[in-house]
């Protein structure tokens, strides 16, 4: 019997992703009291970004993963103008020298490995390397774990653990009209997302773009849920490639989050030219606040993604703001499961 991409899971593992995401809280924390003395450097006065990762030697990525989390922290705010500034909270116990400083108690972790990483990502705005290359994101120039058969199939595996408890939520919260034939999943993984609108949705065909090492799972996976003869692989490199054409609904699930701004506007521009009159792009993915200010598990994430790949998290005012570049029309943000949610742009 066929397995099912539709049963959702009876208890949320959201609060499993809290925890395991929780030591990049002490990571940037220890970094900002002890490496890079940011409160310090406001005491003064407020900054803005620029100012302030001018001053404390940031680019615009990194400064931006380490303010929004310690806005989400409660220890910075934005003034109207975006200039940051102290809160209360870090004045009197994150200020140097103040008399309820407890800096030098964070600073207890400040040679710990996993802050001294933490610190020399932001410096070099750069991902941790691995052995086998760079483990979660490919494209022509970087060597990755993806192009490694047995790289490939585990950290494949290890990704869909979470898109597995997702995907049935996606598949029940988009409802595709019954004019739509074709779903392109652009970097689609174990195709697990796609598969389950293919369950849903019988009248629904779907090709599932990606490295050749890791179609090989998404072939498997299509043959085991029983879609096989509606699915169909394609190795491609989405940043150069030609996208197959006339798609009724392109997918990106969990993939923007894994890049900077450029590889974002030239990737939404390019699935938004894949679509036909009429259809639609989905972006499935994590979402700061529009400020900029958390929430804090998204701000945690945005950490983990950054130390990984060449991305962080993005909110939805960035989203729809490439969306309309695109020439698409972007509407609300639906929730699906693990802080996901799902934006839809018309063309």
């Amino acid at each position: 019997m066929p397995l099912s991409a539709l049963t959702a899971p009876r208890v949320d593992p959201t609060p499993i992703f809290e925890i395991f995401r929780g030591s990049y809280a002490t990571e940037l924390l220890t970094a900002a009291v002890a490496h890079f003395n940011l409160f310090g450097r406001l005491a003064e006065k407020p900054l803005t970004p620029a100012e302030l990762g001018a001053a404390l030697g940031l680019a615009e990525r990194p400064l931006t993963v380490l303010a929004t989390a310690l806005r989400s922290f409660g220890l910075l705010t934005a003034e109207a103008d975006g200039r940051l500034r102290l809160t209360d909270l870090a004045r009197e116990h994150l200020l140097p020298g103040a008399p309820l400083d407890v800096g030098n108690y964070v600073g207890l972790a400040a040679s710990s490995p996993g802050v001294l990483e933490m610190v020399e990502r932001l410096r070099t705005n750069r991902p941790a390397s691995h052995e086998s290359g760079v483990a979660f994101i490919y494209r022509d120039g970087i060597k990755s774990a993806m192009e490694n058969e047995a790289a490939a199939r585990h950290f494949t595996l290890a990704l869909a653990g979470r898109a597995m408890n997702v995907a049935p939520l996606l598949a029940e919260r988009v409802a595709l009209l019954n004019s739509a034939k074709l779903l392109l999943d652009v970097g689609g993984g174990t195709g697990i997302y796609s598969i389950a609108f293919l369950q849903r949705n019988p009248h629904l065909r779907a090709i599932v773009l990606d490295r050749p090492e890791v179609l090989k799972v998404a072939q498997e996976m299509a043959e085991a849920h029983g879609v096989a003869d509606r699915l169909e692989t394609r190795p491609v490199d989405m940043f150069a490639d030609e996208l197959p054409g006339d798609a009724a609904v392109v997918l990106l699930s969990n993939i923007l989050h894994d890049w900077d701004v450029p590889e974002c506007r030239m990737l939404i521009g390019r699935c938004a030219r894949a679509l036909r009159p009429g259809g639609q792009l989905l972006i499935h993915d994590v979402f700061l606040n529009d400020a900029l200010d958390g929430p804090l598990p998204i701000a945690l994430y945005s950490a983990a993604l950054f130390c990984l790949t060449e991305g962080r998290a993005y909110s939805a005012a960035e989203y729809r703001g490439w969306l309309r570049e695109a020439g698409l029309t972007p509407g609300e943000v639906v929730p699906t499961l693990i802080h996901c949610g799902v934006l839809a742009a018309t063309k």
